[in-house]
């Protein structure tokens, strides 16, 4: 009978506990199922848990739930981080303003180097993006060589779309990145190593060219159709295989409708700005046209479609083996995407 008290002491004690833990403890249990191509930090902003802080915390608190680079994985319920009284406070006086506060973010497609990034500017926000490098998995698509190294399409049009999508995201647009690399981040080498890695967001890369193009085509239109934002684009990057001789500028596809042949214009004249800027004399010969391509016929968001250079042509090579032309690249589509987006909001 002398142990009855102590059994009730303990009991209370615990009640007492759980009654009176901190508020944060409660949110630290918030729980939530990722959406269908979801990274962790488009996850988080959802629930305003934007910046490295959350990210980290968001990671720690779901260790052995991610698949590889920290993938989201379809299914399974993650636990939020609690979210931080200023931001609660932020929250219900000013959602907008609670978004700016948090300008750190993280996605580990980027790798290890390029992860972080800050938000630099709310130009993009409420636009949604979908980004594709061609081929990727089984296919490497077009092969050139500089002396012995081998260049495949797939490694420089997947480091160009890496580069796209996070400037795209330093400016507050929401960007899906269609075929990933669990491994290869952003990458500033001038010969990336190639791989078979690809998945088109988790799921195998098929070898038949129309399966393939189907796959990509089927990802962005499911995701679409999820996607409320009014301005949504969809960007395909490829490396073009010509004869060695053949020097050519970027030259962009349309699919004839107005909204995508007025992108494919804007991005064709930032570059023809940015050439006549850095290399007065040089001229830019780079076109715009139509052209019934199957992920342009088949995509339901205005989409253009980008070869960026002749990957057999040594002086076009240029373009896409050097880091900072990649860079280059990058950076003048981001531009063209938010004069595109200011001039159909």
């Amino acid at each position: 009978m002398a142990r009855k008290p102590i059994f009730y002491l303990a009991k209370l004690a615990g009640f007492l506990l759980i009654l009176f833990l901190p508020a944060s403890y409660a949110a630290a249990q918030e729980r939530a199922y990722p959406k269908d191509g979801e990274g962790i930090t488009l996850f988080l902003k959802r629930f305003n848990r934007s910046g490295a802080d959350y990210q980290k915390e968001f990671i720690r608190l779901n260790k052995g739930k991610f698949g590889k680079n920290y993938a989201l994985l379809k299914g399974v319920r993650y636990t939020l981080p609690p979210l931080k009284a200023t931001a609660q406070k932020e929250n219900k006086s000013d959602k907008a303003s609670a978004k700016r506060a948090a300008s750190k973010n993280y996605e580990p497609l980027f790798g290890k180097k390029y992860a972080s990034f800050e938000t630099v500017s709310n130009e993009l926000e409420g636009a949604c993006f979908y980004l594709v490098s061609g081929h990727g998995g089984p296919d490497p698509g077009a092969i050139g060589y500089a002396g012995k190294k081998e260049l495949h399409e797939d490694e420089y049009a997947y480091d160009i779309v890496l580069r796209i999508a996070r400037n795209l995201m330093m400016r507050g647009a929401k960007v899906y990145i269609i075929i990933q690399d669990a491994k290869d981040g952003i990458r500033d080498q001038y010969y990336l190593d190639n791989s078979k890695r690809e998945t088109c967001m988790g799921s195998p890369i098929p070898l038949n060219q129309v399966q393939r193009l189907k796959q990509r085509c089927d990802k962005i239109n499911a995701l679409y159709r999820k996607d409320k934002e009014e301005y949504r684009r969809a960007l395909f990057i490829h490396i073009d295989s010509r004869s060695k001789s053949k020097r050519t500028d970027v030259f962009f596809y349309h699919s004839g409708s107005s909204a995508s042949r007025d992108l494919a214009r804007t991005i064709k004249s930032t570059f023809q700005q940015k050439y006549d800027h850095h290399q007065p004399g040089r001229g830019f010969k780079g076109t715009v046209s139509k052209r019934d391509l199957y992920v342009l016929k088949n995509t339901t968001p205005p989409a253009v479609f980008i070869e960026v250079a002749n990957i057999q042509n040594q002086y076009d090579q240029q373009r896409i083996v050097i880091s900072n032309n990649r860079q280059a690249m990058a950076n003048w589509i981001c531009e063209a995407f938010i004069k595109d987006y200011k001039k159909h909001r």
